[in-house]
């Protein structure tokens, strides 16, 4: 074990308030600490790294290797949990699954942990099993069979890790030479699998997220849709835009809905999850699924009566939710490889610039031990009559910061 047990296994009957034990305890994960924590709950934050943001904000924490399977089991029957929640990818489902048969609810489950990793399995069930429609797609064992893949789709193709979080180690093919590097690059990354998906390249309209949130009682509810877009390659160090809502026919929402349905009920379990779709007319294609909340939810924290991380945790503790849009929103995510810098000063200034602008607001992440070579610096909120505006008064915000984030 890496870290000493900050709670004592108790007898859960001697209780005066459930415990939840929440794996994962960065940016997001602290988030989500203090909505748990809000409605009356025990929170206990585990991390891989001691200092992680969610520690500061838990009733108490751990220090554990979360993919370690024996030492992460051992740690979860130590703390006896009610309810435990993943709010990270590097996870060992084999500690889940224990955790399960012992009687904890996991949120969402075992079952979609595992899910959310792997793009193959995913897209089997929703593309083989469930019939959605979704791009046209193959999988690659090695750069030869990508490079044959590529001869027979053609140019343009994008590459995805098979087990990767949306937006990691992904490329777009538009060469032959280009596929040892996009090979390579999604190999490589923290999820190392031998394995790529390759798509086809569609002429969409939009991308969007649809947060769709599934309770106990298998209930679902859809938030608006939220709309979302890469600026300058945000993975690797750049900016998410997201607004909400997305504009598009009733058909099309029908279809959103649709297709969320039965791929959240598929994978079962309770939780917030974010279902990926592109969208061309009333056209609408399944791209991914996130079992937890993520970046393009982030514009919730202003745009919704309740934000994607107290909606996640009302779920997960079996409480009423609703997904009331109060404004239209928008919101710019910021990556870099360095943590905000220069002095006070400047720092105070280019704030004071940024939240001058109407209706705004700044999150600042600290730099952590732990965070990704690409981390998220930040991210400017701001709410408006209309998506236009809203989207409008986050870009005067991104210039007003460009001293303090330095993506």
């Amino acid at each position: 074990m890496t870290g000493e047990h900050p709670v004592a296994a108790g007898q859960a009957s001697d209780r005066r308030r459930s415990r939840v034990v929440v794996l994962g305890a960065g940016d997001l994960g602290a988030q989500l600490v203090g909505a748990v924590r809000q409605l009356g709950a025990e929170v206990v934050a585990v991390d891989g790294q001691a200092g992680a943001p969610g520690h500061a904000v838990a009733d108490a924490h751990a220090v554990a290797r979360l993919t370690d399977p024996d030492e992460l089991t051992a740690l979860i029957g130590d703390l006896a949990p009610d309810v435990l929640m993943v709010a990270t990818e590097s996870v060992a489902v084999e500690a889940l699954v224990a955790a399960e048969s012992a009687g904890v609810q996991v949120v969402p489950n075992a079952r979609s942990a595992r899910l959310g990793l792997d793009r193959e399995a995913l897209r089997r069930l929703a593309a083989d099993e469930l019939g959605l429609p979704t791009v046209p797609f193959w999988f690659a064992g090695s750069a030869e069979e990508l490079a044959a893949i590529a001869e027979h789709a053609g140019y343009p193709l994008v590459v995805k890790p098979v087990i990767a979080v949306p937006g990691e180690g992904s490329s777009v093919l538009l060469r032959p030479e280009d596929v040892e590097p996009a090979w390579q690059r999604a190999v490589s990354e923290r999820f190392t699998e031998n394995r790529v998906l390759a798509e086809t390249v569609v002429d969409i309209d939009f991308e969007l997220t649809l947060l769709t949130l599934r309770s106990a009682d298998a209930l679902l509810h859809f938030c608006e849709p939220i709309g979302h877009r890469p600026v300058d390659g945000y993975a690797g160090g750049g900016v998410l835009e997201v607004w909400q809502p997305q504009q598009m026919s009733q058909a099309a929402v029908d279809a959103a809905r649709s297709i969320a349905a039965r791929i959240v009920n598929a994978f079962g379990g309770r939780g917030v999850f974010g279902v990926e779709l592109l969208v061309r007319g009333d056209e609408v294609y399944f791209a991914d699924l996130s079992v937890r909340p993520g970046d393009s939810g982030l514009v919730t924290l202003r745009s919704q009566r309740l934000d994607e991380f107290e909606l996640h945790a009302r779920v997960a503790l079996g409480l009423p939710v609703d997904t009331i849009m109060i404004s239209p929103g928008a919101a710019e995510v910021v990556y870099g490889s360095a943590p905000p810098g220069g002095a006070v000063h400047e720092v105070d200034r280019a704030l004071a610039a940024a939240l001058r602008v109407p209706e705004s607001d700044v999150r600042v992440f600290a730099e952590h031990p732990g965070a990704p070579p690409h981390q998220r610096l930040g991210v400017a909120l701001a709410t408006a009559p209309d998506v236009l505006a809203a989207r409008d008064r986050v870009r005067q915000m991104s210039t007003a910061l460009r001293r303090l984030w330095r993506p």
